[in-house]
């Protein structure tokens, strides 16, 4: 039962703490894969410890170089991107990175791609090394798979079972990232969730593409990419919603257009358990704990004594 207090006669001290399958993060607001960088990048504007996780840059088992430029253009409300998985592989990352990120005090959730299934389970493995300070390993089901490339392994619930099944080895929790570019989001949550997942990362970003007009020809040198930003944001609420009707008990991990506490605010109500934060640091560094902040003056302003009285409140009527 939502416990909800309409009067700030009385101040309230709001419980941000929240789990995500088995992992519990002091609040629920993380940065988001592929846009804060491999390591410790962000440390210098704000204690990254202060957030509830930080997310890494997605790692092969093996150093890849990412998409020929350009990767980046601006779109009206957001960015596309084709940058292309770019990273160091995993063994760099957990010996040149990891270190300083650990030194913060920061949780961090490691990120894993591969184009095959055993690249995968690879990557995975070599995660198994990892020090405590990693509490969960997202798997980047939302990459292209190198035996079809027109398949994506998060369009396919084969392939997410593979995938998923494969990635035990790391060790850790396992948060499978999908994407929102399938007729049924919530069929591929529910395979994943039964291969082995602890929770679902909705969502990735969604297919776009921008041209020259002025030649007919794409802007991003990899002909089309991921959109991201304000412009999806209504998107991921929808699957998240959509998602946590289909699957009441799933952890859900909410990411999409986060640029406010409001935001943030919407994916918990919609039914995620915490929220990632992306395009909005390349505008403002500063922006997840800035978030982080935000949506706790939106909970006291409501008199919400614990976070996890809003997750999933729209399921349950809304605000009182």
């Amino acid at each position: 039962m939502l416990m909800w207090r309409r009067s700030r006669a009385e101040a309230v001290t709001v419980d941000l703490s929240t789990r995500v399958g088995s992992v519990t993060l002091p609040n629920p607001v993380m940065t988001a894969s592929g846009t804060s960088g491999h390591g410790a990048e962000l440390a210098d504007y704000f204690d990254l410890s202060a957030l509830g996780a930080v997310v890494v840059k997605s790692l092969a088992a093996f150093a890849w170089d990412g998409n020929r430029p350009p990767r980046l253009v601006p779109t009206t409300a957001g960015m596309l991107n084709a940058v292309g998985l770019q990273g160091p592989g995993v063994t760099a990352w957990l010996r040149d990175d990891l270190p300083r990120l650990v030194d913060t005090g920061a949780r961090i959730v490691a990120s894993i791609w591969g184009r095959t299934v055993e690249e995968f389970r690879a990557a995975a493995e070599l995660l198994a090394a990892a020090p405590p300070a990693v509490v969960a390993v997202e798997v980047n089901l939302s990459c292209p798979n190198l035996d079809d490339r027109l398949a994506i392994f998060a369009h396919s619930e084969a392939a997410t079972q593979a995938v998923v099944e494969a990635t035990a080895g790391c060790g850790r929790p396992r948060w499978a990232k999908l994407s929102p570019n399938v007729a049924d989001v919530a069929a591929i949550a529910t395979v994943a969730l039964a291969a082995g997942a602890e929770a679902v990362t909705l969502v990735n970003t969604v297919l776009g593409m921008a041209l020259d007009p002025s030649n007919g020809r794409p802007l991003l040198g990899n002909g089309g990419g991921g959109l991201s930003g304000p412009a999806i944001h209504p998107v991921a609420v929808r699957t998240v919603h959509d998602v946590r009707g289909a699957l009441p008990e799933a952890p859900i991990v909410g990411v999409g257009g986060v640029t406010r506490g409001e935001d943030a605010a919407e994916l918990l109500l919609a039914g995620a358990s915490a929220v990632q934060v992306g395009t909005a640091t390349f505008a403002d560094p500063r922006a997840p704990l800035r978030i982080s902040r935000e949506l706790r003056r939106w909970a006291e302003d409501r008199g919400v004594e614990t976070i996890a009285e809003v997750v999933g409140a729209t399921h349950q009527g809304g605000l009182p």
